[in-house]
């Protein structure tokens, strides 16, 4: 799994002009799923995500987790975090996973995001969304499973 993770003030993800999952205060999550990912790697990557200390304590240092303030959390799937442009101008997604196995690994995810309380609303798996964000800070992280 590959995540690039935003810190927000609010987030929104919409299909045909209706919004489908909206946060306020918490993480933005685009989520990568790899074809070889398992639902063990997804709970570990939920768990990462949970528990990465990407907010500010009182002393304005990176010190609490998303569990810690009380954040929400906002999973859109993104197949094209898998894009590989090492040959041409035209992207290649053979690393992304099959829509057959990660749309339930991706379901999977935020299942354990909900299991250890953090309100998690989702995107459409498959759909064109358009993604609404106001970045906090703005912080910005790239995370990949081979670094849990």
């Amino acid at each position: 799994m590959r995540a690039v993770v935003q810190r927000v003030a609010e987030a929104s993800v919409s299909v045909d002009g209706a919004i489908v999952g909206a946060i306020g205060p918490g993480l933005l999550i685009l989520l990568g799923v790899a074809d070889a990912d398992t639902p063990a790697v997804a709970d570990a990557f939920a768990e990462k995500i949970a528990t990465l200390r990407i907010f500010p304590n009182e002393a304005g240092k990176f010190d609490r987790s998303l569990i810690d303030v009380g954040g929400e959390a906002l999973v859109v799937s993104q197949f094209t975090l898998f894009a590989d442009t090492r040959r041409g101008r035209r992207p290649s997604f053979t690393g992304a996973g099959r829509p057959e196995r990660a749309a339930p690994l991706v379901e999977r995810f935020a299942d354990a995001l909900r299991a250890r309380g953090i309100r998690t609303a989702t995107g459409v798996f498959g759909a064109m969304m358009r993604v609404s964000l106001v970045n906090d800070g703005p912080v910005t992280i790239v995370l990949d499973t081979d670094e849990t």
